[in-house]
Order: C-alpha cells, then sequence, then structure tokens
C-alpha cells in the first residue's frame, strides 16, 4: 500500500557498502523500517543520506507491506527544517542519545497519534529554545505517559520514589529508589511543560544521578530494553 506520512527517524545503519537501514515513527503506522538501497553512492537519486540524521522529521511517500518485513521509501522531504538540532553541540548530543533511548524503548508497531505528536513539539522546542540542560530528564519522563508507565502522583509528599513499583512511598524498600536531593528535582519535573524548565535549576551532580535513575526506570519497565551508548558522550559534553 501507498502511503504519505510524517516520520521522525530514530536511527540509520550503513548495509553493505551502499545502503541503509533506516528505522523511523511514523504518524499513519507507527515503528517502520526501511532499507534504502544504494542510497549512499547514487549521485541522481531522490533520496539523500542527509535526510535520515536522527530526529529529523519528515514527510514519506513509501510501500507499506505491513508484513513485519523492511519497507521502501519512494519519495521524501524535510518537513521541519531545524535551525541548529544537528550543529550545536550540546544539542546533537541530545538528539543522539534521545534518538537511541526512543530506538530502544517504543517497541510496538502500532500507530500513536498522541506520541508522534509530542514527539514532533518536543523536538522543536528543544531546536528553539537554548536553556536546555534539564530538556531530557522531562522529555524521557513525559515519553513514560505515552509507553505506560508514568509516575503514580498519589503521596507524592513521601521521601522516597520506588522505581519498581512506579510511586512515592513512605519508608524505604528493598526496591531502587530515588530519594533526598535528587528526589526534590525529581519531584520538580514532575507534571510541568517545557516552558517550565526555563526557571527550573537542577545542579549537575543532581541531574546526572537522576538520569541514571530514569534510565533504570526504563530498564525496570520495557522488557528488553539496553542502556544507550551514547550516555557517555552525554555526560561528556555537560561536564
Amino acid at each position: 500500500m501507498l502511503v504519505t506520512t510524517k516520520a521522525i527517524v530514530l536511527s540509520s545503519l550503513k548495509y553493505g557498502d551502499t545502503s541503509l537501514i533506516v528505522k523511523a515513527y511514523t504518524e499513519s503506522d507507527g515503528l517502520k523500517s526501511y532499507l534504502l538501497k544504494g542510497v549512499l553512492t547514487s549521485k541522481k537519486g531522490k533520496l539523500k543520506p542527509a535526510y535520515f540524521q536522527p530526529l529529523m522529521q519528515l514527510e514519506l511517500t513509501a510501500f507499506h507491506k505491513n508484513k513485519g518485513t523492511l519497507e521502501n521509501i519512494r519519495e521524501v522531504k524535510v518537513i521541519h527544517p531545524y535551525l541548529n538540532l544537528h550543529t550545536h553541540i550540546i544539542k546533537n548530543s541530545l538528539v543522539l542519545f534521545l534518538a537511541e533511548m526512543l530506538g530502544n524503548s517504543i517497541q510496538e508497531e502500532e500507530k500513536d497519534l498522541s506520541l508522534y505528536n509530542y514527539l514532533e513539539y518536543a523536538l522543536q522546542w528543544l531546536d528553539l529554545n537554548d536553556k536546555i540542560a534539564n530538556f531530557h530528564l522531562l522529555f524521557l519522563l513525559n515519553l513514560t505517559k505515552y509507553l505506560g508507565f508514568y509516575p503514580e502522583e498519589t503521596n507524592h509528599k513521601s521521601n522516597y520514589f520506588d522505581l519498581l513499583e512506579g510511586q512515592f512511598i513512605t519508608r524505604p524498600s528493598l526496591n531502587p529508589l530515588i530519594a533526598k536531593d535528587q528526589l526534590l528535582s525529581f519531584k520538580q519535573l514532575l507534571g510541568i511543560n517545557f516552558d517550565a524548565l526555563l526557571t527550573l535549576k537542577i545542579t549537575k551532580a543532581n541531574r546526572e544521578s537522576l538520569l541514571k535513575s530514569v534510565i533504570l526506570y526504563f530498564e525496570l519497565h520495557l522488557h528488553g530494553f539496553r542502556k544507550p551508548k551514547s550516555l557517555a558522550i552525554l555526560n561528556a559534553v555537560f561536564d
């Protein structure tokens, strides 16, 4: 079936010497993988490798067989050219990290319009703003809403957050916990929008430890989740 849809690139891997396998989250069909034959060597082709950088927002015309196999793209255009998402060193590191997190987290091959709209909006916000030190924390916490394990906010005045149970507790359990200074930052991030990040202050040490906890939260709640390799790059850039 020929489909024209908006899509956000999650990854592109070299296949052989001349081709790419691109994984994208599409508005029409959720997660899709495409084989782009000869795209790395073709001088005249309509498909350019530059279109398939992580988190690019595209419009694809593609054949979707919907049989779990690699699909084919016929035409592509960039629908939201970024100002500096791939050229600003910190933003680019965030992009690589978030693309890897999304690739490891989104496992269902089905349409979810609210998730697509969230990703589209969040990436455009990141592109337009410069106070972005805590963006990835809020981005990932909000993402858990769409993946089905957003923190339960009842008892949010308690002193501990149980990562395995996904809820606040009054006494420590044997499960991994968020507590003390880290908990305060965690509570500040719950229920806010991206614009509120402009006034939010979290120390570097708190940010790093909280990010570790958030990644562990994903690991505990998503079967087969792999820790992102790009985390080390992100931490180095924020240093």
